[in-house]
C-alpha cells in the first residue's frame, strides 16, 4: 500500500519560490549590488537583544545598554522599541564592503529580516520590494506561475503608500464552460 504524498499548502508553497527566487536571482547578485540594503541607509532592520549584543561586540546587560540607549549614549543607529530594536542610517556592522558581502550569513546572528529581504510569503502572498536592484517582478512571476501549474493565476499589485512594495496573489482559476465541454 502506498502512502499518499501531503499536499503543500499555499503559504509553505509561496515560501518556497521566495526562497528559490532569492537564492538563484538575489544573493549572486549582492556582491555587485550599487545599492547594497546592508547600508541601511533606505531599509530600517528589526534585530532582538543577542543580534544587537553579537553585532555591536557588547559585553553590557540589555538593561545597561537600554539604559545607555535612553540617555542617548548609545549608538545613535539603534532605536528600542517593544522589546526589539530597529537599526538605520549606518551600514550593519556584519557588512564587510570591501566584497560586499555578509559576515554573519547563515549564522544564528543573522537578522531574518536580511534573510527575508527582499521576496517574503505574507499571509498567502508574495511581496516583493522593489527597492533591491536585483529583483525582477516579471521573472519572479513567471517562476511562480511555473511552480503552481495550470488553473493558478498570479496577480499583482503595488502599495499605495509604498508602491515599491509589489503583492503577487493567486487565484486558482476554473476552466471555463465551453473548455470543459471540449475535454468530454
Amino acid at each position: 500500500m502506498s502512502v499518499p504524498k501531503p499536499v503543500k499548502g499555499l503559504a509553505a508553497t509561496l515560501a518556497d519560490v521566495a526562497a528559490a527566487y532569492q537564492a538563484a536571482a538575489v544573493i549572486p547578485h549582492c556582491t555587485a549590488c550599487s545599492r547594497p540594503c546592508c547600508r541601511l541607509d533606505v531599509l530600517v532592520l528589526e534585530m532582538e537583544w543577542p543580534q544587537i549584543r553579537t553585532l555591536w561586540q557588547l559585553t553590557e546587560t540589555r538593561a545597561a545598554f537600554d539604559a545607555r540607549l535612553a540617555a542617548g549614549k548609545g549608538p545613535v543607529e539603534i532605536r528600542p522599541w517593544n522589546g526589539l530594536y530597529y537599526v538605520h542610517s549606518k551600514p550593519c556592522p556584519a557588512f564587510d564592503a570591501s566584497c560586499g558581502r555578509c559576515r554573519v550569513y547563515g549564522q544564528p546572528a543573522k537578522p531574518a529580516g536580511c534573510s527575508d529581504f527582499p521576496v517574503y510569503e505574507d499571509g498567502a502572498e508574495l511581496v516583493a520590494d522593489l527597492r533591491c536592484e536585483a529583483v525582477d517582478v516579471a521573472a519572479l512571476t513567471a517562476q511562480l506561475a511555473q511552480t503552481l501549474g495550470e488553473g493558478a493565476r498570479v496577480l499583482q499589485s503595488a502599495d499605495r503608500e509604498f508602491p515599491f512594495l509589489v503583492t503577487l496573489s493567486v487565484k486558482q482559476t476554473t476552466a471555463r464552460r465551453g473548455d470543459r465541454q471540449k475535454r468530454r
